[in-house]
């Protein structure tokens, strides 16, 4: 790459109008000279498009009929003229050095770059600080730890040697495309807050799973097995990922309340792997299926009576 590469940032926006301004504003407020901004209305029925034309030229923009996230993404990447790629969720935000800060880290056989972020709520008041773990592809197989969450940038050239995300998954496509493109080169932390991920009941991480949805991770896991081989860091550790894959799978069927299914993956997962599944790390896992949303709620009613 040159010394300043220009760096493509996509920002698909499907009914966030409420959020959108904040994600666009903190793009532009980069401190990185060289920024190609392309928002991607993607058949909103909101006030998106409204949003978008009170920036004028701004930056690039278009509507399209609906065709989700992934096909989305894949348009804008497709669309861009950087050599650095990225993108940020329409109700999600940057800090002002995100760009700066990751292009920095981007040297040599590195391909991607990922942060450490806040958790805010729809009020935009912070919830708690997420600090990310060092990158271990072994973990991203093996366990389903899925390092990058918001403000992660990547080569070009990595995304052409990939290719782009996978539109059949909608609740996890964006690990499915971290574990392809962990074949091209390292993936860094940089240890820094450099963005802020929104925690709000429209958002996809938070809401309910459908079953289709909660089957995601043993066919994301299943395909990338079977795709071609492993690399040789990750060879032996299939049953463990299954497994891991299955656990995950068990905990969205029991967040939407279907425990027959929740029991019934669990169990695949200790056929899979006994030992991953009496990991301690799995009673965490279980907790959060059954609280996660509830201690969402608390802590965002704790915020509005303390601001």
């Amino acid at each position: 790459m040159t010394s300043t590469p220009l760096v493509s940032i996509v920002i698909p926006a499907y009914n966030h109008a409420a959020y959108l301004a904040e994600a666009i504003d903190s793009v532009l407020a980069q401190d990185y000279p060289h920024v190609e901004l392309i928002v991607l209305d993607d058949g909103s029925t909101d006030e998106t498009a409204e949003v978008l034309k009170r920036y004028g030229d701004a930056f690039r923009w278009e509507t399209h009929s609906n065709m989700g996230q992934a096909n989305t993404l894949n348009k804008g990447w497709a669309m861009a003229r950087g050599e650095v790629l990225s993108y940020l969720s329409a109700d999600d935000a940057l800090f002002p050095n995100a760009v700066s800060q990751s292009v920095a880290a981007l040297q040599g056989d590195v391909v991607l770059t990922y942060c450490d972020f806040d958790l805010f709520d729809p009020a935009s008041k912070v919830i708690r600080k997420v600090s990310a773990p060092d990158f271990s592809y072994r973990e991203m197989f093996g366990r389903l730890v899925c390092h990058p969450g918001p403000g992660v940038f990547f080569t070009k050239q990595a995304f052409a040697a990939s290719g782009g995300w996978n539109s059949s998954f909608r609740q996890m496509p964006d690990y499915d495309y971290w574990l392809r493109l962990g074949r091209q080169g390292r993936f860094v932390r940089v240890p820094q807050l450099l963005a802020s991920f929104r925690v709000h009941e429209a958002s996809q991480t938070f809401a309910v799973a459908d079953e289709l949805k909660a089957s995601e991770p043993v066919r994301i896991i299943s395909a990338f097995i079977q795709a071609q081989p492993l690399p040789s860091e990750l060879v032996g550790l299939e049953g463990q990922a299954l497994s891991s894959a299955w656990i995950a799978s068990a905990q969205l069927h029991i967040r939407a309340g279907r425990f027959t299914l929740g029991y019934a993956a669990l169990r695949q997962a200790f056929v899979l792997s006994p030992r991953t599944f009496l990991a301690p790390r799995i009673l965490k896992v279980l907790f959060h299926s059954f609280f996660n949303r509830t201690l969402h709620r608390i802590v965002r009613v704790v915020n509005r009576f303390r601001g």
